[in-house]
């Protein structure tokens, strides 16, 4: 095996090279030296490794001290190893598979090239020299070493080892085993579906959730069709195809979801919805199902909720900083209510546990009426609603104010009721966060209105409305200055007037984002604060002063400049601020809303 170090090693030295190497090489005083950190910076990591036994180069990294880049170019660097910026189009596929996904996780590396019999191995440890050792032996090939960080190794190992041959061959597998049982050709009747085994079932759909946690799909949508079955995945936004198998297959699929979700298996006709906890990759994932009597027989829908996702401090929601503060605030005060709103899926439900977790304290008692609950918050009292027993959120949250809170989230405004002893709690010395599905936030209110509350109890317990949305993140592997459209900069001139467009930029398509330009999403939020004279407007029933009033205070705190500020600023593109700001219904008067219509790819396979 050959090092990029001064000399060469051989299998029976490296061992003990490997020793001295650690003995001598230390990662803090290394980049100390190298001004990567500075020294009272090592000595402040140093005794919080000290604390809390973790790792010095994952303190420095969460702590914002230095990078993972940083830290691994430096270890390479002192290695004379060469520094790698991994990405998919530098790994040659058939040399990847010289070893398998288990032993690639195991040993941290990953074989992207080869050159007249020799291996360049990508690892994140170039110090594991035993490791090293045993790759060599198994590949049974001289390898190199190329240091990467942790972050773009476990990013690449993901997306290689996707399952779409395992999910095909599943899928196949199921379909013979059903032909066997039904030799002709019309697809199998719905009663015979119980014949069928279940193991193929079993392990297309396990296969199916790890590869939809892979690729960070928040949906997964199974849809048959007249000629085959197809499975799509929901990914920042866009629904993209990932796997086409026999139509046969689909009672024998949907059957298994409504069984593990604790539906009637025997109602095909009506839409019925459920849900179920799974085991993946050992995360705890809970699924929503969906489902929808169509043509060709019983469609699915599946959102993913994990349990082991982290949620974001307020602070981290990239919140513009007047929208951030003024939050902030609100919720250090004793009463009121707060409306998030957004469609499904826009991210309202991670903002609301951002702000409990600004006053989580013992001094504060919370409680929470879920459906379901998304995160777990140590401190807090936990409530999921369960409709079928009579568990609804009208019904909780009576019980909930009798329990002495002074903090009580309601996952979703649903009816009257709930609205109407919300907005009481709010008013009687409760602090009350809530969400709505509203356009903007200036319509809140009077859809709250419409929802049968009193005028003088939306006037007196409202407090901020905070309207959000999701855009795609410009993929930062590809991204290329932007040259606007003549609609594009209208449409930017007429939200920031004057504002100059070099920041623009747009993504080329790459592996890294599967050829779609975006990876990652945005939020993109506006705010509310009924003022006196937005109260005043919306007591004088007069919609058309009301919501001049809103929008006057809304100001430059709205959605449309805030997706603006993301655009110019090249984070997301003009074509995505056009989306949302037709969605919204802001278009500036020189703006062509035609344009966004159609702005999602087309559904195509993920690629490895």
């Amino acid at each position: 095996m050959k090092l990029d170090l001064v000399h060469e090693y051989p299998a029976v030295q490296r061992a003990a090279a490997g020793a001295r190497a650690r003995d001598t090489l230390r990662l803090g005083d290394l980049l100390a030296a190298q001004g990567v950190i500075t020294a009272a910076q090592l000595q402040v990591a140093l005794a919080e490794q000290k604390r809390s036994g973790r790792r010095l180069g994952r303190i420095l990294i969460e702590d914002g001290i230095a990078t993972e880049q940083s830290i691994a170019s430096a270890l390479a660097q002192q290695l004379r190893l060469p520094f790698v910026d991994l990405t998919l189009d530098l790994i040659d596929l058939p040399t990847a598979k010289l070893l398998t996904e288990t032993q690639a996780r195991r040993y941290r590396a990953l074989p992207i090239s080869q050159l007249s019999g020799v291996v360049r191995l990508a690892v994140a440890d170039p110090t594991d020299f035993q490791s090293l050792d045993d790759v060599e032996r198994l590949i049974g090939r001289e390898i190199k070493p190329v240091v990467v960080t942790e972050t773009r190794l476990s990013a690449a190992l993901d997306r290689l080892h996707v399952k779409n041959d395992e999910i095909l061959g599943l899928a196949k597998e199921l379909e013979l085993e059903m032909r066997a049982e039904f030799t002709n050709a019309a697809p199998a009747p719905a009663s015979a579906n119980a014949q069928v085994d279940e193991a193929p079932v079993a392990k297309l759909l396990a296969s199916l959730f790890e590869d939809a946690l892979r690729g960070r799909a928040s949906d997964i949508h199974v849809e048959p069709q007249e000629r085959k079955l197809q499975i799509r995945f929901r990914v920042d936004g866009a629904l993209m195809l990932h796997t086409e198998a026999e139509s046969r297959i689909a009672p024998a699929v949907v059957q298994r979801l409504k069984l593990m979700a604790g539906l009637d298996i025997a109602e095909r006709r009506l839409p019925q919805d459920g849900r179920f906890n799974a085991k993946v990759r050992g995360q705890s994932v809970d699924i929503r199902i969906s489902t929808m009597p169509t043509q060709y027989g019983e469609s699915a829908v599946l959102r993913l909720l994990s349990q082991n996702s982290q949620f974001l401090a307020l602070d981290k929601l990239g919140m513009p900083a007047g929208v951030a503060s003024r939050v902030r605030e609100f919720v250090q005060q004793a009463q009121g209510m707060l409306l998030v709103t957004g469609p499904t899926g826009s991210g309202k439900t991670t903002t609301l546990y951002g702000a409990l977790a600004t006053i989580n304290s013992p001094q504060n008692k919370i409680i929470t009426v879920e459906d379901p609950v998304e995160y777990r918050l140590p401190g807090i009292n936990q409530v999921q609603v369960n409709e079928k027993i009579g568990l609804s959120f009208a019904t909780v949250l009576r019980s909930t104010l009798r329990q002495d809170p002074d903090i009580v989230l309601v996952g979703e405004m649903r009816d009257r009721e709930t609205v109407d002893t919300g907005l009481r709690a709010a008013m009687t010395g409760h602090m009350v966060l809530s969400t709505l599905h509203t356009n903007d936030a200036a319509s809140t209110p009077t859809r709250l209105l419409d929802m049968g509350a009193p005028r003088y109890l939306v006037a007196t317990s409202l407090r901020l409305v905070l309207a959000q949305r999701l855009v795609r993140a410009v993929c930062t592997e590809c991204a290329q200055p932007h040259a606007p459209t003549p609609q594009e900069s209208a449409l930017l001139n007429s939200v920031v007037p004057g504002a100059g467009f070099s920041g623009l930029r747009h993504g080329m398509g790459c592996a890294n984002c599967n050829g779609s330009g975006y990876a990652g999403r945005l939020g993109v939020y506006e705010l509310l604060e009924m003022t006196p004279e937005v109260v005043t407007a919306l007591a004088s029933e007069d919609t058309v002063a009301y919501m001049s009033a809103a929008r006057k205070q809304i100001g430059e705190l709205s959605l449309a400049r805030h997706v603006c500020d993301l655009a110019l600023a090249g984070k997301t593109t003009p074509r995505e601020a056009m989306r949302l700001i037709g969605t919204v219904g802001e278009i500036g008067e020189n703006a062509e809303p035609a344009e966004t219509a159609d702005v999602d790819p087309q559904s195509k396979p993920l690629a490895p």
